[in-house]
């Protein structure tokens, strides 16, 4: 599985529209409103590298409205929420 965290700026009359239009991309599990330098983060949660490449330069791409991208791949996943998961089985 790689994860991929997508900050994004967006024309400020169409940031909810974008919203809207990433959440529905198949491997896109979250998309947050943000305050800050970007307007929008994107998490992303794919198979492969290439399904990560696909979604960013071409559907994400198709996309009016998006200014600017910067795409960070995570390496490692550290969060309660999987300790709390892991730990409630057989509670």
């Amino acid at each position: 599985m790689v994860t991929s965290i997508i900050l994004i700026n967006a024309e400020r009359t169409r940031i909810n529209e974008v919203a809207e239009q990433l959440q529905a991309i198949n491997g896109i599990s979250e998309v947050y409103s943000v305050s800050g330098n970007y307007d929008l983060v994107a998490v992303v949660r794919v198979k492969t590298n290439d399904d990560l490449a696909n979604l960013v330069t071409k559907q994400m791409l198709a996309i009016e409205g998006i200014v600017k991208t910067e795409t960070m791949l995570a390496f490692q996943a550290y969060s309660r929420h999987d300790l709390e998961a892991m730990f409630a089985v057989g509670m």
